[in-house]
């Protein structure tokens, strides 16, 4: 598996758009790093494993609670 080291910052979102292209991935990282669940706002150098081959279809879809279309 892939490595993360944080910056002071980050947060899972981010980190899941940055390592695996979306930040609707994140529960993949959480479920990855559970030692970290409950840290919202990162500090630096905390090392975080980042899964791979993983089917991403699930999370990848836009979230019913946003409906649609994005309101302008």
């Amino acid at each position: 598996m892939a490595k993360y080291i944080t910056i002071q910052g980050d947060t899972w979102d981010k980190i899941a758009h940055d390592t695996l292209g979306n930040e609707y991935l994140f529960p993949l990282l959480i479920e990855a790093n559970k030692q970290y669940r409950k840290i919202v706002i990162f500090p630096g150098g905390i090392t975080l494993t980042i899964p791979e081959g993983i089917d991403t279809a699930e999370y990848t879809e836009r979230p019913k609670w946003l409906g649609e279309v994005d309101e302008v």
